[in-house]
């Protein structure tokens, strides 16, 4: 899985042209994380191994999350998501792919806020998806922070009704990623 990943952030590299300036997520500083409020437990949980790339040329963004990489706080709640809601092995990844749409002058440091729009597929279902956020320029660094809310039964994640009270219906996502300049080896 993290080998399909490596290779589309490859392909996403070799179709940039030379001039373009392309970020990448900082391994270890970037996390997206979940929030699902429900009346008798809310569940969260966190992924640090997402595949981050910004083309700021043209403000293409897209993000690669492993699902089975989410780390929940008990392990039963990692196992359920795993094997009965997001059917990890069946649809082991996440993508996001939109642009930020935001006139941005990357080589300025600043904090700005903007707005993406894009395709987020997740368990085999793709829908439009519109966020807001920041980002925040210093240096050679650019940090993104964004939330969102997805419904559950948009992806087709379907809950068992007698866990219908576990898992909220909304759940709130939220993006933070640290970037940097891509550099070839």
């Amino acid at each position: 899985m993290k080998n399909l990943m490596i290779t589309t952030l490859l392909v996403i590299l070799l179709t940039v042209s030379a001039n373009a300036q392309l970020f990448r997520g900082k391994p270890d500083a970037s996390s997206i994380s979940f929030f699902s409020k429900s009346p008798l437990e809310d569940i969260d949980a966190t992924n640090k191994k997402a595949v981050i790339v910004l083309k700021t040329t043209t403000n293409d963004i897209q993000f690669g999350v492993p699902m089975i990489s989410f780390k929940f706080r008990k392990p039963l709640m990692e196992e359920h998501f795993n094997e009965n809601y997001v059917e990890s092995t069946k649809f082991p990844t996440c993508t996001f792919k939109g642009k930020i749409n935001e006139t941005i002058d990357y080589t300025k440091d600043g904090e700005h806020k903007v707005t993406s729009k894009g395709t987020m597929n997740l368990h085999g279902v793709s829908k439009e998806v519109e966020a807001d956020g920041t980002i925040a320029i210093k240096g050679n660094e650019i940090t993104i922070v964004s939330t969102f809310k997805i419904k559950v039964a948009d992806y087709g994640i379907k809950v068992p009704s007698l866990y219908v009270k576990n898992i909220g219906e909304v759940v709130d996502v939220k993006v933070n990623a640290v970037l940097i300049p891509f550099e070839k080896k």
